[in-house]
């Protein structure tokens, strides 16, 4: 069983130093909402997770039939279950109540060394990465799925696109924000994060188009500085996609608690948990 670690403890291990230099951090850009046609262009392959009518989380596609979220999203903190993954729908490009594909999910696998459970640790966070297998492929002009790369390094400027329970009916565009530290497998920056941000895309721009190379898993606040940690990409992706190939997915053991908010705005007892740290 992996250490728990508060998340002060978590981050003390990870941000060097936590603060930016201001003028780095006045380098992140705002927040654009992608709600029109031309705005979301390119980025339809990200979608959101309608988790039991009741909650949401971000997912990108990653191939035809799969789709890329945190493992977290999958949880039920009240009982410890997984939940159904066909209750999960995928909205591909989501926006003003219409998607670009509507798919149902037949099966969800996530990272076999994930243990789902209220104390954060950098085991948690490292592996907190889930592949969602949908019923039928999605085979549309308009969506393409993104490719990965290997994560950044610190110092690097990254984007991300994600929905949130303020801005639930159409993606959100951060085009440049920073990558703070990256150790211990875990990609720590100033993207801008939210409850429904939970399993959105990281994207680096390093090979002149968008690739995903991290996850988000939570948010913190730390001593006045908001980050957004991101999962670890390259090899427990591999794994997943392993996974699925030897046809395992849900029926997985049963693990406890987390944390969602409601598509509705209202707190559930499902879904991403966003921690801040005492002091």
């Amino acid at each position: 069983m992996p250490a728990r670690l508060s998340l002060t403890a978590l981050l003390a291990l990870l941000l060097f130093p936590l603060d930016l230099p201001a003028q780095d951090r006045a380098q992140d850009t705002a927040l654009e909402r992608l709600d029109t046609g031309d705005a979301s262009r390119g980025w339809e392959a990200v979608g959101r997770l309608d988790i039991g009518g009741r909650a949401f989380c971000t997912g990108a596609l990653v191939a035809p039939d799969l789709v890329l979220t945190a493992a977290h999203c999958l949880y039920q903190r009240d009982t410890g279950t997984r939940i159904d993954p066909e209750t999960i729908q995928f909205l591909a490009g989501m926006r003003n109540g219409r998607a670009s594909a509507y798919r149902q999910v037949r099966r969800a696998v996530t990272h076999p060394d994930y243990v789902y459970a209220d104390a954060v640790s950098t085991e948690r966070v490292r592996n907190d990465l889930a592949l969602l297998e949908l019923y039928q492929p999605i085979r549309n002009t308009e969506v393409t799925p993104f490719q990965t790369d290997m994560r950044p390094s610190a110092g690097d400027k990254v984007a991300i696109v994600s929905y949130a329970f303020d801005r639930s009916e159409a993606p959100s565009l951060q085009e440049i924000c920073d990558v703070i530290a990256r150790q211990r497998g875990i990609l720590v920056t100033s993207c801008d994060v939210d409850y429904g941000s939970s399993g959105a895309p990281i994207f680096s721009f390093a090979s002149g188009v968008p690739r995903i190379v991290s996850v988000v898993s939570a948010k913190a606040e730390v001593g006045g500085a908001r980050v957004a940690l991101g999962t670890a990409l390259e090899e427990p992706l591999a794994v997943l996609k392993a996974e699925l190939a030897a046809g395992q997915g849900y029926g997985l053991p049963e693990a406890p608690r987390a944390n969602r908010i409601t598509v509705g705005n209202e707190r559930r007892d499902i879904g991403a948990k966003f921690i801040r740290p005492p002091g």
